[in-house]
C-alpha cells in the first residue's frame, strides 16, 4: 500500500479535496442548501478516508519523512513545493480529517448563508492539511495563514452573542502571532545564507547560540499565541463561546494545535540551546495555563466558557510536554495535541446540539436532560471521563505519557500539574450532575435527542477517543520514531 501511494501525489490531492468542495460549491446555487451540504460533507469524508490510509500506510518501522513531493517552484529565492509527512503529522492530518468531517455533520441544520459558510470552512481546512504536510517554510506560512484567517468572517458573521468583538479580538492576537512567525522565519532564511527554506536543509545547520536565544522567544511566542500559551490565551475563551458549533470544533480541535506543531517543529527543533535556555521559562508559563484554566473552567457558568477554559488547560499540558526537552514528554505532547483536539471537538459539538435544543448555555437554566436526551447525556459524560482522564480513554494515555516524561525534567511542577486534574473531575462532573442528572425542568420536557447525522458525528470521535485509548500502541509508535530526532537534538534522550 505505501509503495502504491508513494508513486502518486497523494499529500497533494489530501489537501486539494476541500478546495475542490470549494470550488465546487461556487457553482452550486446558494439557496440549494442539500447540495451544498451534501458537495461539503462528500469531499471531506473522501480527505478522511485519504488521511485514515495515509495513517495506516505510514512505516514507522522505517521512519523519517515519506510520501516525498518536491518540486522547484521559485528555486531562485528557494521557495520550493516540498510536500512529505513524519510520524507527527500523519497524526494530525487523521485529526483534521476527523474534525472536519464530524464538524461538517454536526453543522447539517445549518440554513443561513451555507454555502458561504462552508466554503469558508473548507478553505480553513486546506490551510490545516497544508501546514501538516509541507516541509518547506515559505509554504509552511502561506497555509498557516490560509488557515488562520477565514476565522475572522465565521465568527463575525455566524457566530452568537459578541460575535464582533470577539472575532477581532482573536484576528489581532492571531495577527500579532503571524508577525513574530514571519520575523522569525525570515530571520531563518537570512541566517543560514543557504537561500532555501526547505526544513530539510535548514535542519541541518548550526545556528549561532545568541541568534538561537533571540529568535527562539520570537518564534514561540508567535506559535505559542495560537496554542493558548499564557499569558497571550485571553482571545481563546471569547472565541470559543462565540463561534458556531463546527468552527468551534475545528477551533479548539486542529487550529490550536497549529501553534503546538508549530512551537515543536522550528523552535525547538532548530534551536537546541535557545530551547535550553528558555524552556524552563515556558515551563512555568504552561504551569499557569494548567493551573489557571482549570479554575476558570470552575467559575464559569456557560457551558461554551467552560469548555474554553478547560482547553487552555489541556493545552497547556501540551505545551508543557514540549518543554520536558525528552523524546516520552514530546511523544505525550503529540498525542495530546490528538486526543484533547478530538476530545474537544467533541465537547464542542455536543454543546451546541444541546444550545440548539434549550438555546441557552447556562448550566443552572438546564436540569434532568439525560431524561429526553439520553444520547447526548451519555455522550457528554463519556467525554467528560476522557477530560478528566478515565484509563480505557485516549485522554489517560496522552496525560500519563506526558507527565512521566515531564517528571524526567521538572519534577516539582509536574506534581502540580497532576494536582489540576482534580479540579477537572471537580468541573467536569459538576456539569454532568447540574445539566444531565436530577429533575428535569418542564419547559424542556419535549425536547428530542441527538438526530441521525448528530450521532453520525458524535459516533466517528468518541470512536476515536476509545480506541486510541484501549490500543494506543500503534500511534504512540508512530509518533515517537518520529520525535526521537528532536530529542536527539536538544540531549533530551
Amino acid at each position: 500500500m505505501a509503495e502504491f501511494l508513494g508513486n502518486i501525489p497523494f499529500l497533494t490531492i489530501i489537501y486539494l479535496m476541500p478546495l475542490c468542495a470549494v470550488i465546487a460549491l461556487f457553482f452550486i446555487p446558494g439557496t440549494n442548501h442539500k447540495a451544498v451540504k451534501v458537495v461539503s460533507l462528500v469531499f471531506s469524508v473522501l480527505s478522511f478516508i485519504m488521511s485514515l490510509l495515509l495513517f495506516i500506510s505510514y512505516d514507522y518501522k522505517k521512519g523519517g519523512l515519506q510520501f516525498v513531493e518536491h518540486f522547484d517552484w521559485i528555486p531562485a529565492i528557494g521557495v520550493n513545493y516540498f510536500m512529505g509527512v513524519n510520524g507527527i503529522n500523519v497524526a494530525l492530518v487523521l485529526l483534521t480529517g476527523i474534525i472536519i468531517t464530524a464538524g461538517i455533520l454536526a453543522s447539517w441544520d445549518l440554513n443561513y448563508r451555507p454555502k458561504e459558510f462552508f466554503i469558508l470552512l473548507l478553505m480553513l481546512t486546506t490551510g490545516v492539511y497544508g501546514v501538516f504536510m509541507t516541509y518547506n517554510l515559505f509554504l509552511f506560512f502561506l497555509f498557516y495563514e490560509i488557515a488562520v484567517l477565514p476565522m475572522y468572517l465565521l465568527i463575525g458573521i455566524w457566530g452568537t452573542g459578541d460575535k464582533e468583538y470577539a472575532a477581532m479580538k482573536l484576528t489581532l492576537y492571531l495577527l500579532v502571532g503571524s508577525a513574530l512567525i514571519l520575523a522569525g522565519l525570515l530571520g531563518i532564511y537570512f541566517a543560514t545564507g543557504l537561500h532555501t527554506f526547505d526544513f530539510d536543509k535548514i535542519e541541518q545547520f548550526a545556528f549561532d547560540p545568541t541568534f538561537q536565544k533571540i529568535f527562539f522567544p520570537i518564534l514561540f511566542v508567535g506559535f505559542g499565541i495560537l496554542a493558548a500559551l499564557w499569558p497571550f490565551h485571553t482571545w481563546s475563551p471569547d472565541g470559543h463561546a462565540s463561534a458556531p458549533t463546527a468552527v468551534s470544533m475545528l477551533h479548539a480541535g486542529v487550529l490550536m494545535k497549529l501553534g503546538a506543531y508549530g512551537c515543536l517543529i522550528i523552535p525547538v527543533w532548530l534551536f537546541p540551546i535557545g530551547a535550553k535556555f528558555w524552556l524552563p521559562v515556558v515551563a512555568v508559563m504552561t504551569l499557569v495555563n494548567i493551573v489557571y484554566g482549570s479554575i476558570g473552567a470552575v467559575k464559569q457558568t456557560d457551558l461554551k466558557y467552560i469548555v474554553a477554559y478547560s482547553s487552555v488547560s489541556h493545552m497547556g499540558v501540551v505545551l508543557l510536554g514540549i518543554a520536558g526537552m525528552n523524546d516520552v514528554a514530546f511523544s505525550g505532547a503529540v498525542f495530546q495535541m490528538v486526543s484533547h483536539g478530538i476530545m474537544t471537538g467533541l465537547f464542542f459539538g455536543l454543546i451546541g446540539m444541546t444550545y440548539g435544543r434549550t438555546h441557552t448555555r447556562d448550566i443552572h437554566k438546564m436540569h434532568g436532560l439525560a431524561k429526553v436526551m439520553p444520547v447526548l447525556a451519555v455522550f457528554f459524560a463519556m467525554t467528560g471521563l476522557c477530560s478528566l482522564g478515565l484509563p480505557g480513554l485516549s485522554g489517560f494515555v496522552a496525560e500519563l505519557t506526558t507527565f512521566v516524561g515531564v517528571y524526567k525534567t521538572f519534577p516539582v511542577w509536574t506534581i502540580i500539574a497532576v494536582i489540576s486534574i482534580v479540579v477537572t473531575a471537580f468541573y467536569v462532573l459538576r456539569v454532568v450532575q447540574i445539566v444531565f442528572l436530577g429533575p428535569l425542568d418542564a419547559e424542556y420536557k419535549d425536547l428530542k435527542d441527538a438526530k441521525f447525522t448528530e450521532i453520525a458525528s458524535l459516533s466517528i470521535l468518541m470512536f476515536f477517543i476509545v480506541l486510541f485509548g484501549v490500543y494506543p500502541f500503534y500511534i504512540m509508535e508512530l509518533i515517537h520514531g518520529s520525535v526521537l530526532p528532536i530529542a536527539a537534538k536538544i540531549g533530551g534522550m
